[in-house]
């Protein structure tokens, strides 16, 4: 079992550019999905369908990026546009994490099963940082 901890950026409509520049800075792969085939409740504007939902930049070096585009309707504050994330296969570790993290702060988005099949949770700490946890479903 595995997890790894990351910076994760939201941008506001260029996530893909900012991705793809990444890459030619640092190289590696990169992973894009988007909004398009997602449900309801997570695509509020069909126009939001070819923004980037999640993109993982993975380097030869070791690093790990990911960044998305802020959904219509979600607010995007700069500078409070840098969460940090942990994820993984470990759910009993992420969990406690998760529990620790939020305990202090505040939930914004539930740690729950999520529509792309891991469980899922977004929150700010007591000192004002935000997370997001990831624990990836069953494969």
């Amino acid at each position: 079992m595995t997890v790894r901890l990351n910076p994760y950026i939201s941008f506001s409509d260029n996530a893909r550019e900012a991705l793809e520049f990444y890459r030619e800075v640092f190289g590696g792969e990169l992973e894009i999905s988007t909004f398009e085939g997602m449900p309801p409740e997570m695509l509020a504007d069909p126009a939001d369908a070819t923004k980037v939902m999640h993109g993982y930049l993975s380097t030869p070096d070791g690093f790990s990026l990911m960044c998305a585009d802020t959904p219509a309707g979600m607010p995007r504050t700069v500078g409070d546009d840098v969460s940090v994330s942990l994820s993984g296969d470990d759910l009993a570790k992420l969990t406690g994490w998760w529990e620790k993290l939020s305990a202090s702060g505040s939930v914004t988005v539930p740690f729950v099963q999520a529509p792309w099949g891991d469980t899922f949770g977004m929150c700010v700490d007591g000192f004002g940082v935000h997370w997001m946890v990831n624990a990836a479903g069953a494969q």
